[in-house]
């Protein structure tokens, strides 16, 4: 099993960038996710999770830069947080904490699939970052891997994964490396703790990709388990993990199970 790319997003919910190395620790691939837009009418973390809201999130690239990010629109122009409320609707701040108690929105992804990303579903509030470090806006935990076999074609980014591994095996085998240990270079060691329930956001378009409901659709179809102990089963697609020892990781960097 290899490396086969790196990705970070240094703004949640934006599209990102994909980097040939990259420091990794227990908060994850450095420079990822630790920026966030807060909407500034409602108090809560904007996410494309509430695509009829916020899905054109998924338009905007943001890049790491110097000690902070580059922001840029479909036309490539940079974005300061004046012109991005005006592209996005309403008025947003560009954070790096989040503020006590800050939720997002979770829409019901079988509700969007079914009724459309313009339609009023239910949703669900998300707490943040459970198994992850403070001072980061993840969903879960600071790592999400994903086989080139899982992923079956797909661009990886409809599913923004950190680490894609090349290995030869068959589609969601990542389901059974859960409870066990990953290295992935000379350093990283990575506890695999839970399988990645998927929501609406791979359907969507992201930039120059299409909208695709297959994206979530084959999950669904193929990949229904329990994430956690006690959850119903979910569409699911790749792992989460949490670091045990930093490292310096490269594409081509060779990853072993344990």
């Amino acid at each position: 099993m290899r490396v086969a790319a790196l990705h970070r997003h240094p703004v949640k919910s934006m599209l990102g960038e994909e980097a040939a190395r990259a420091r990794i620790d227990e908060h994850g691939v450095e420079g990822d996710r630790r920026r966030a837009l807060l909407d500034l009418t409602t108090g809560r973390i904007a996410s494309a999770k509430q695509p009829r809201t916020w899905r054109q999130l998924l338009t905007l690239r943001a890049e790491t830069k110097d000690a902070g990010v580059r922001i840029t629109g479909p036309d490539g122009a940079e974005l300061d947080e004046d012109a991005l409320g005006a592209l996005l609707g309403r008025p947003v701040r560009l954070i790096t904490e989040r503020p006590p108690g800050s939720t997002l929105l979770r829409s019901v992804p079988e509700q969007v699939l079914a009724d459309g990303i313009d339609a009023d579903v239910e949703y669900t509030v998300q707490d943040f970052g459970k198994a992850a470090a403070p001072g980061s806006f993840f969903d879960f935990a600071p790592l999400h891997l994903v086989t080139t076999a899982t992923l079956a074609g797909v661009p990886a980014a409809r599913y923004r994964p950190n680490l894609v591994l090349d290995v030869d095996a068959e589609p969601f085998e990542e389901n059974a490396w859960v409870g066990r240990e990953l290295t992935v270079g000379p350093e990283l060691r990575l506890r695999l703790i839970a399988a990645s329930p998927r929501c609406a956001v791979p359907t969507l378009a992201h930039g120059p990709l299409p909208a695709d409901p297959e994206a979530l659709r084959r999950p669904a179809r193929l990949n229904r388990v329990e994430p956690l102990p006690g959850m119903s089963p979910l569409p699911c697609l790749g792992v989460y993990a949490q670091v045990l020892a930093p490292g310096t990781v490269e594409t081509g960097d060779r990853a072993e199970l344990h």
